[in-house]
């Protein structure tokens, strides 16, 4: 049975750890999280039954997979502090944002196993969309056991580093821009008359119901979005409009701005 330890308990180390645990990947008692923070620990203990422990090292003894879910300002100090105990058969997977594999190997060892991810916060949830990619020493089976995990809070695939930057815009950040269109349809809805928690539900239900159409189709989402527009109709009207106050260029240049910062985080 594997161990997993989670090194962090903050937003995105509890999503995580309720996804595996609800979808019975490891046990409760297979499970330690480790934090500064006893408040949190105290609160994902009662939560979830799992063994806590402030110390990083007790953590890293526990697990046959340690994640690292803490902050990119503050990694390569919690990953130098427990290097001499990251043996070669542990799998460190780590969910900070533009730090590379090469940094991470430059502080635990070039010889290690290790695996960079980036989910999002739709682990809350349990419909995240995670991105893998690993360095030379991961085997197929320590890839799969990582998959696994990941999958069990949402849907995760495997790129190579390279795109690593353009998930951080597309996916990464994404939520961020669905919430803002999201409010922005419920406020044109309560402009006018709908009550607002009303309009929160029609518009974030209309956006769940698309993007389940997108995903269980398989059709392009520009042939989705022609089903809806009759000719002469409401809908090409509204999507005229989009198109007249730029919303894709919009869309489009907000994401490579992400992209963009991503990269020169990374390059620091």
């Amino acid at each position: 049975m594997m161990k997993l330890s989670f090194i962090g308990a903050g937003n995105m180390g509890k999503a995580m750890l309720g996804g595996v645990i609800k979808s019975g990947v490891v046990s409760p008692s297979d499970i330690m999280i480790s934090d500064l923070y006893e408040p949190s620990l105290d609160a994902v203990k009662s939560e979830f039954c799992v063994n806590t422990t402030t110390d990083s090292k007790e953590a890293v003894r526990f697990g046959d997979v340690v994640i690292f879910a803490v902050k990119p300002n503050i990694i390569g100090k919690v990953m130098d502090s427990v290097k001499d105990i990251v043996t070669g058969e542990k799998i460190v997977v780590s969910i900070a944002a533009a730090v590379s594999i090469d940094v991470m190997e430059s502080i635990i060892g070039d010889d290690k196993k290790i695996i960079r991810v980036m989910p999002n916060t739709p682990a809350l949830v349990g419909e995240a969309m995670s991105a893998l990619c690993k360095n030379s020493n991961v085997d197929d089976e320590s890839l799969n056991l990582v998959l696994s995990i990941f999958n069990s809070f949402g849907k995760a695939e495997v790129i190579t580093e390279s795109l690593m930057d353009a998930v951080v815009g597309v996916s990464g950040s994404g939520p961020a821009y669905v919430f803002m269109f999201i409010e922005a349809m419920a406020d044109a809805a309560v402009l006018s008359g709908m009550p607002r928690a009303q309009a929160y539900k029609f518009a974030a239900q209309t956006v769940l119901g698309a993007a389940k159409m997108v995903m269980d189709t398989g059709k392009h989402p520009g042939e989705l979005k022609d089903m809806v527009c009759s000719p002469g109709g409401t809908t090409i009207e509204a999507v005229a409009t989009l198109e007249e106050f730029g919303m894709r260029n919009s869309v489009i240049k907000g994401v490579l701005s992400c992209i963009d910062k991503s990269v020169r985080m990374s390059n620091k």
